[in-house]
């Protein structure tokens, strides 16, 4: 019988053993991915956002618990506007409401109107609400279709009754789901008065856009820039810790893993003594021993991990059905998040089978062979 055969004919001959350790591979596997796609969905989203205006970076409030809680007056992004090498700065108010079960977090920007081309607004019908306006709004065309909306409809948001003005587009799926109002407008609604949440900066053409960056963070430290995903971690402190708990996960499911993978493997050793000592008696090496202890192990671990991948699909699904949760989290299945699943499930197999591996290895022929 071939070698490689022979190694995985053993996890037959145990079913209720290897059904059991793959199901601890997967669970680990489970958990792990379901943190790091989900992780990745709310840092996808969150980049959706400054994502909305056409901007080379988008200045925040730094170290705030999330992005949303960012508040930036109206001195600091008159400073921002007189930083060398600055062409525009759109300072905008961002909040979010609950507009019915099916829209539990609707965003909602406030602009001035005279910054909408700035900011990447395209008016498809209607026109723009007037800048001092307390009850217009304009909607996006998703959100109108999803709402039901259209030019001269009533949209209830922030407690008022708000004529639709005009239906926009940005371009991005956020934007084009969310409303705008009147900076004023929005600012009295949520009593933040000259405040905004960020501002979108457009560089001069020449400029080098880290220059200008580097100059607004050294003249006003407490606000950061953003211009990539990975750079959400200098403003939203929940993505930080979001991460820092996926990282922990992984190697918390490898050590517990590497136990219950240790302790089954050791078990199949005991079960197995005589077989092993007869294959020693027979001109096994011991690194043929090893290396079919590894291989019945990682052929575990690779259906573990395949399984684990599954039951994560599953509940990131169901997770994204949850009301608290629509609209926010969108799991996002990254080929790293695979990559982690196949070095957690390996990772844990290798550290349990370990010493299994070398006490079966070490195993003296003779007295394999007494051991009753």
């Amino acid at each position: 019988m071939p070698y490689l055969s022979f190694a995985l004919r053993n996890l037959g001959a145990k079913k209720g053993r290897s059904i059991g350790l793959a199901a601890a591979v997967a669970f680990a596997v489970m958990t792990v991915v379901t943190l790091a796609v989900t992780s990745s969905g709310l840092e996808q989203s969150a980049a959706a956002i400054i994502s909305i205006g056409k901007a080379d970076f988008t200045v925040a409030q730094k170290g705030v618990t999330d992005l949303l809680s960012s508040s930036i007056d109206a001195n600091q992004l008159a400073r921002i506007r007189a930083t060398p090498g600055v062409q525009s700065a759109v300072g905008v108010l961002v909040e979010t409401e609950k507009i019915n079960p099916q829209n539990p977090v609707f965003i909602e920007i406030g602009i001035d109107p005279s910054q909408l081309k700035r900011f990447g607004v395209t008016v498809l019908e209607g026109h723009p609400y007037a800048p001092t306006a307390r009850n217009e709004c304009m909607v996006g065309w998703r959100a109108a279709a999803n709402l039901g909306l259209h030019v001269g409809s009533l949209f209830r948001a922030d407690g008022t009754v708000n004529t639709v003005t005009g239906i926009y587009s940005t371009g991005n799926s956020f934007g084009d789901d969310a409303a705008m109002f009147p900076l004023p407008a929005i600012q009295g609604y949520n009593r933040v008065p000259g405040i905004v949440t960020l501002v979108f900066v457009k560089v001069r053409p020449g400029t080098p856009i880290s220059r200008v960056e580097h100059s607004i963070q050294y003249h006003m430290p407490e606000l950061t820039t953003i211009r990539t995903a990975t750079q959400f971690g200098r403003a939203d402190r929940n993505l930080v810790y979001l991460k820092a708990a996926v990282t922990g996960s992984t190697i918390l499911a490898i050590i517990i893993g590497a136990v219950i993978v240790g302790n089954t493997m050791l078990l199949s050793v005991f079960e197995r003594t005589r077989e092993l000592g007869l294959l020693r008696a027979v001109g096994w090496t011991r690194r043929r021993i090893v290396g079919m202890i590894l291989i019945e192990a990682a052929a575990l671990a690779l259906i573990g991990a395949a399984v684990g991948v599954g039951l994560s699909f599953g509940i990131s699904v169901a997770l994204e059905h949850v009301p608290a949760l629509q609209g926010i989290l969108h799991a996002n299945y990254t080929p790293t998040a695979f990559w982690r699943a196949l070095y957690t499930a390996l990772g844990m197999t290798f550290i349990g089978c370990l010493y299994p591996a070398a006490r079966a290895a070490f195993l003296a022929p003779l007295r394999a062979l007494s051991y009753e």
